[in-house]
């Protein structure tokens, strides 16, 4: 397989027509090598416009071990607009791949997974690239985050119902968090920003559909 004609051809053909326009995130993409993320069976889907598990068997989506389709990490990313003072947090690191484009970007980030053969697996992933900004440790985001906060950026790998405001409260003023939110089929990328003491600004300019993050509250359903 021709890896370089391949990843060509996701960002001309996915991420670009998803209003990713962004030249540094484009090269960021460039660079990055996306196939070193991906799991030995999944090799040839590394650029496909799709979610790929972690891990074997459908139970791996259902439980968020997945990586995010391309044009979704990337158009993250750019909504971010990081700079290379930042601190970053990540919930969900899933491979290590987000955690990689956004060290890229950021001074430091610290990811966190709730899975431990994950840990493993992104912890490779990271020092095989040669990424040594980037910390991965186990642990629960919906439960707790690091006490190296505030960041001034928190990204969240997956989706949830809603964002905990006391995920918000670990934000530095003018820190954003950036997460998917909603029910699926439809759900929201959004991006909160801090602007004052409890003030903050949130904005929704497109939709998507991901896995849920493990252990943050849902919504109540209602039976009949």
């Amino acid at each position: 397989m021709n890896f370089e004609q391949a990843r060509f051809n996701m960002i001309e053909q996915q991420i670009r027509p998803w209003n990713v326009l962004d030249t540094e995130v484009l090269e960021l993409l460039s660079a990055v090598k996306r196939e070193d993320f991906v799991p030995p069976a999944h090799k040839a889907l590394a650029f496909a416009d799709m979610e790929l598990p972690l891990r074997p068997g459908e139970e791996a989506l259902r439980l968020g071990q997945c990586m995010l389709a391309p044009k979704v990490e990337a158009r993250m990313l750019q909504d971010l607009a990081i700079q290379p003072t930042e601190k970053v947090l990540e919930i969900g690191t899933g491979s290590g791949y987000m955690a990689a484009l956004l060290a890229q970007r950021a001074q430091r980030v610290i990811s966190l997974e709730i899975e431990p053969e994950l840990v493993t697996l992104a912890r490779a992933n990271l020092q095989k690239a040669g990424i040594l900004n980037a910390e991965v440790r186990q642990g629960d985001g919906a439960k707790g985050v690091p006490v190296e906060g505030p960041f001034d950026v928190i990204v969240l790998s997956g989706s949830v119902a809603e964002v905990p405001h006391k995920l918000l409260e670990h934000l530095k003023r003018g820190g954003r968090l950036m997460a998917i939110v909603g029910e699926a089929p439809v759900m929201r990328a959004t991006l909160i920003t801090r602007t004052g003491e409890a003030e903050y600004r949130t904005s929704q300019d497109w939709d998507t559909v991901a896995p849920r993050l493990l252990n943050f509250p849902e919504h109540p359903r209602f039976n009949f």
